[in-house]
């Protein structure tokens, strides 16, 4: 498990970042410590030693002494001069409502009713503010922006309140809150779990107008990991600016295009690092996004968030707006980074190898995005199908591609044919385009390109509106229902 190269900014001396406690966020930028008793420094002396730390409810200057002035609010150290002004963060951290503090505020302020005692009265809290949403009971309403940096990634009701790392344990501090992503450009659609009543949602760009685009099937073989490299390569090569992220903790997309990297998606997602700090040009246009096998512990911090489907949207969703496509490469697998990356994508490119079991496991490819679309209301698409390892002498293979032209019509790609040169590009750590250009298997992949760009020029120019019509009234449910027998329809072709 590789770490972050960084030097400690308490003592000075370099090391590599292998724990969370050992990388935290602070006044928009990052503090690194090679040590607990560097951490622990740290927290009782403010950054870099200082002999104080100043409140960061009341603003004044002290020396911390106890483990209960200081507390981590959303992923940021904060510091409590006393237990009231502890409270307070506290308080901030939960939202608190601008109504409960005008009302506590005349309540204090306006005489007793006359019969009732005046111990009856609702009072202010200590520290000034009134009782927050989840101390009355009621649904916690968001806030303006605290001091203690409250705001959990992606707009998340989520505040991470705990004490500080004490220096008789070693367990890492939360993870820093990413700032939140900004909305998409060109009209993508930013959903939330819950939506407000009455509140409404960005116009959605047409159907069949992919930009942010999720290479995906349950099966594994069938030519995923190839099919994102040669597509976000061909996108590349026609100019345009790609992000390819590689969501799979194998990694092979880095094997694939000859490029280590020190930091990953892993980096990204858990500790919250910038988009830009870990990307890497691996081609002219074309930035990579990687991953290793660390990718694999981020299921655990997924799995512990409250908007869990929705943290690779929050980290990537600004950094995106500068790509003209991104592409995502995903396991073959029901995982939690599968949700995300499908959650953040607006197109699904599903490759599927010409033989029979492919061909069942399609079926599961539509489920899941039915159910993103339904039970995550997120409005994520089937773009197209694409057959790989297509061999035209082969009975089995000519019949896969009738029963998906059958099952999905125009969404049904023109097929990748079979070429021992695909499987040779990677050992050399080269796409198609660059170990065998012109030979059928990439000019294959490059009308895939071409209809990518086509289909969303198409799309936001507003031209050929009949066929973005026909594109978005293509239904997952009938191509759910020709999927049930795919065996039997291939039988019968």
């Amino acid at each position: 498990m590789g770490g972050i190269s960084e030097t400690c900014s308490v003592c000075g001396t370099g090391f590599e970042v292998q724990f969370r406690y050992q990388m935290e966020e602070k006044d928009g930028g990052f503090s690194f410590f090679c040590s607990q008793k560097c951490l622990e420094k740290s927290q009782l002396g403010g950054d870099g030693g200082a002999s104080l730390a100043t409140c960061d409810a009341c603003a004044k200057r002290f020396s911390p002494q106890l483990v209960s002035q200081v507390l981590y609010v959303a992923g940021r150290r904060n510091y409590a001069c006393s237990l009231e002004c502890r409270a307070q963060l506290v308080r901030e951290a939960k939202g608190a409502r601008l109504g409960d503090i005008a009302a506590a505020a005349s309540a204090a302020a306006a005489p007793p009713a006359e019969g009732l005692p005046a111990t009856r009265r609702d009072a202010p809290l200590a520290g000034g503010a009134a009782r927050s949403a989840g101390e009355a009971g009621e649904p916690a309403s968001p806030a303006p922006a605290a001091r203690a940096g409250a705001g959990a990634p992606g707009g998340a009701a989520e505040p991470a309140v705990s004490a500080a790392p004490p220096a008789v344990s070693a367990a890492p501090a939360a993870p820093p809150a990413a700032p939140a992503g900004e909305p998409r450009a060109q009209g993508a659609v930013a959903v939330s779990l819950s939506p407000a009543g009455g509140a409404k949602r960005p116009p959605q760009r047409p159907a069949g107008v992919p930009r942010y685009l999720a290479v995906f099937n349950h099966k594994g073989g069938t030519g995923k990991t190839t099919t994102a490299v040669s597509v976000a390569a061909g996108l590349a090569a026609r100019d345009k600016r790609v992000l390819l992220v590689d969501t799979d903790a194998q990694g092979n997309v880095s094997v694939s295009l000859g490029a280590s990297a020190e930091r990953s998606l892993y980096h990204v997602l858990v500790m919250g690092l910038r988009i830009a700090d870990a990307t890497r040009t691996v081609r002219p246009n074309l930035d990579l996004l990687p991953s290793n096998e660390t990718l694999a512990a981020a299921e655990l911090y997924l799995a512990g968030r409250q908007n869990r489907d929705r943290v690779l949207s929050d980290r990537l969703s600004a950094a995106a707006a500068e790509y003209d496509y991104v592409v995502l490469d995903c396991s073959p697998s029901l995982s939690l980074m599968n949700q995300n990356a499908l959650v953040f994508a607006d197109s699904v490119l599903v490759p599927v190898a010409c033989d029979y079991l492919s061909l069942v496991g399609v079926r599961q490819v539509i489920k899941t995005v039915k159910n993103v679309n339904a039970l995550l209301h997120h409005p994520v698409q089937i773009w197209g199908v694409l057959p790989t390892f297509f061999d035209g002498r082969a009975k089995i293979a000519r019949e896969a591609v009738g029963t998906m032209k059958q099952h999905f019509g125009e969404r049904c790609l023109a097929p990748i044919r079979q070429a021992i040169k695909v499987k040779e590009a990677p050992a050399q750590g080269q796409t198609i385009f660059e170990y065998a250009p012109g030979t059928p298997a990439a000019d294959d992949y490059l009308a895939v390109v071409d209809r990518i760009i086509e289909s969303r020029e198409r799309g936001v120019t507003g031209s050929e509106a009949g066929a973005a019509r026909d594109a978005g009234s293509w239904s997952i449910d009938r191509a759910d229902a020709a999927a049930e027998r795919p065996g039997a329809a291939a039988a019968g072709a």
